[in-house]
């Protein structure tokens, strides 16, 4: 990390900042900030922001648990942020996704039609892979590929995905800057 992390928990000043740090405690499993939590709580108002944002993507939309951590997984690779990998594949994994499927997502260079003619990805998988490289890698989205998302999935889906891949982009980009978890010489 290149700024040290707060202590655990860390000393409220005010009230306002004690509510603050109660909304993080209660998002996370009792008694156990994040690395990430620990170094976004240098500044209460920040913390308080992204804790209610990344709340709302990882459990208040209507994705299921496999389409919103292959975006954080995917995000996590292009990015190189290598604590974000480590957190999220466990949860893809759980959530079912193969782990034949989880190398390919891990290989940024993956032939991911030949992966989906393989059987190794889902057509579904394909289609927001391609839509989370282009989004995080050329920000631009390609209108062919808009349409295959389009035929794909709902508009308010489609907001979501959107806003978790933007939001995941967020996330690797502070994790890498400031090397939270020590993860970065691992990329």
């Amino acid at each position: 990390m290149r700024l040290p992390y707060v202590a655990d928990p860390p000393r409220a000043q005010t009230s306002h900042e004690a509510q603050i740090l109660a909304r993080v405690q209660e998002r996370r499993a009792p008694g156990s900030l994040l690395p990430l939590d620990r170094a976004l709580l240098h500044s209460f108002s920040v913390a308080d922001g992204w804790n209610s944002f990344l709340g709302a993507i990882r459990t208040g939309t209507s994705l299921s648990p496999v389409i919103r951590e292959v975006i954080i997984c995917r995000v996590a690779i292009l990015n190189g942020a290598i604590f974000e990998w480590d957190h999220h594949a466990p949860i893809l994994l759980q959530a079912g996704f193969k782990d034949e499927a989880l190398q390919v997502l891990r290989d940024k260079h993956a032939d991911l039609a030949s992966s989906t003619q393989q059987g190794t990805l889902s057509p579904c998988i394909e289609v927001v892979l391609r839509y989370t490289d282009a989004i995080t890698t050329t920000i631009t989205v390609a209108d062919d590929l808009f349409t295959m998302v389009r035929e794909l999935f709902s508009t308010r889906e489609i907001v979501e995905i959107t806003a978790t891949i933007a939001a995941y982009n967020c996330v690797s980009r502070f994790l890498v800057a400031l090397d939270i978890g020590e993860k970065n010489s691992a990329a």
